[in-house]
């Protein structure tokens, strides 16, 4: 399940959204390694910020999910997704997958928005990979027979590990994590059907 063994080819083809998102946020990775006024300019008006969320400035909300910092922020997040997104693309459909990806990263950046700081600013996908979590933390506990238990307990184990990172790392967004971890499991009886997906 966690394990990709795909070709290059066939994973786009069989996980488009998955696929996508992670071109996203390279690709705007790469634009905003050149030092442009203009792109500085654009980083500014994308990357999340509590006050300009205060300010009426809702699209930072959603923006700063498909934006990082650094290399190995872009490399930790797009591996994560890579890893652990293809079963739920795959369980839920295009439509309900992008609903609790951008859902639980919404989430996250709300929480970040009602607890952090008014000068809090922040970017990455970690919230949403956090519901992704959420979500099979739902079925771990409601939907046994939708993943196989040596899947369950190597999720789990992963789960608590990141969370103990989470709380050990530096200049980590604690509060995205933690509620994207709640909004992900929230959502899940929303996109989780009673007939939905395939076990694995």
């Amino acid at each position: 399940m966690f394990v990709r063994n795909e070709s290059f080819r066939s994973f786009i083809s069989l996980y488009p959204i998955v696929s996508a998102l992670t071109a996203i946020q390279i690709l705007l990775w790469l634009v905003f390694q050149f030092e442009l006024a203009s792109i500085e300019l654009l980083i500014g008006q994308l990357i999340g910020y509590n006050f300009g969320v205060a300010n009426g400035e809702w699209w930072r909300l959603v923006t700063p999910i498909f934006m990082h910092q650094g290399f190995t922020h872009l490399l930790f997040n797009s591996i994560s997704l890579i890893l652990f997104a293809p079963g739920l693309e795959r369980m839920l459909g295009k439509i309900r997958f992008i609903f609790l990806y951008l859902g639980s990263g919404i989430i996250g950046n709300l929480g970040t928005y009602f607890l952090g700081s008014e000068e809090y600013y922040h970017l990455g996908a970690s919230g949403a990979i956090f519901g992704l979590f959420g979500t099979y933390l739902y079925i771990y506990f409601y939907r046994k027979e939708l993943m196989s238990r040596s899947n369950s307990q190597m999720i789990v184990t992963i789960i608590v590990i990141s969370l103990i990172m989470t709380f050990a790392g530096a200049n980590t967004n604690i509060l995205a994590h933690i509620f994207g971890l709640i909004g992900g499991f929230t959502l899940s009886p929303i996109v989780l059907s009673k007939k939905s997906g395939r076990p694995f």
